[in-house]
């Protein structure tokens, strides 16, 4: 009795602020909640990170816990999933009356070649609010700032700001098999190339501007596959500085975030898959059709 092939897991990759979703995931709802304008808000917390020589991940989410205490809004995790119920999704993402959404196609296609695509999200937005946007349940994992709370479940104090540098780790996290934030030791010990869930070379990442340039090149130099992605609203001076990118080696491909079927980055990353299978031995055998 034969039996199918096992699929080999390849990773999809993404960002989250500006590749999955337009803007900043804070922006749409909860700083408005708090009684602050957009650009006064990221003002504030640019001038709590440089007076405090700090980190602006950990200053933004700071600047959150405080406006929230003067409003009398305490943070909760049903709150921060509710303002996640809003983020401006990019077209093609999720299913509609016209047809498979994203993730649909990719996987289908993935398993149509041998492998077995698994979607992560590396972000330094809040996981909180992703876990309440309508494509949570697509992603294996996500790997995102958050909070700690209190026995109410009062949001007290940032557990996690993922920022441009530390995004890195979070691709070796995926590639044996750690998804935790905090088991530094297992991330660290030896494991042989073939030994590990995810290799590199079964990566594609996608991500936007400057703070996930260090993302790309990493995946870029391992051997995986980058995908620098812009808004199709943005100026042409924005999408310029996205194509630089391709120019100085940092990633293979430049596209709009458009996830439509039939799109230049729909087709880009299916034949990225293509690639992946070639390379891997599990594109099925078609010379006899």
């Amino acid at each position: 009795m034969s039996t199918s092939p096992k699929l080999l897991k390849t990773a999809l990759i993404y960002d989250f602020d500006g590749t999955l979703a337009r803007g900043n995931m804070q922006e749409v709802t909860f700083i408005p909640s708090v009684g602050m304008g957009i650009g006064d808000f990221w003002a504030a917390a640019d001038e709590l990170t440089r007076s405090a020589d700090g980190d602006n991940i950990l200053m933004y989410m700071q600047l959150m816990l405080k406006q929230a205490r003067e409003h009398d809004a305490p943070i909760t995790r049903k709150l921060l999933a509710e303002h996640g119920q809003d983020v401006k999704l990019f077209d093609g993402l999720k299913s509609d009356l016209t047809g498979k959404g994203w993730f649909e196609r990719i996987n289908a296609k993935g398993r149509e070649y041998g492998l077995d695509i698994e979607h992560y999200i590396i972000s330094a937005g809040l996981e909180e609010m992703i876990d309440g946007c309508p494509i949570r349940d697509e992603f294996h994992h996500v790997f995102a700032s958050k909070f700690v709370y209190d026995d109410h479940g009062v949001a007290i104090w940032p557990a996690v700001g993922v920022n441009y540098t530390t995004k890195t780790q979070y691709l070796f996290r995926i590639n044996k098999g750690v998804l935790n934030h905090w088991e530094h030791e297992r991330i660290n010990r030896f494991m042989a190339d073939d030994a590990r869930p995810v290799p590199f070379e079964r990566m594609i990442f996608l991500g936007d501007g400057d703070t996930d340039v260090p993302t790309m090149k990493m995946m870029h130099s391992k051997g995986g596959f980058s995908i620098a992605v812009y808004d199709p609203r943005n100026s042409e001076r924005d999408q310029q500085k996205i194509y630089g990118l391709i120019s100085e080696d940092r990633v293979n491909f430049v596209a709009a975030a458009d996830y439509r079927e039939g799109s230049a980055l729909d087709l880009i990353v299916k034949g990225l898959i293509g690639r992946i299978a070639i390379n891997a031995g599990t594109m099925p055998d078609v010379s006899d059709h």
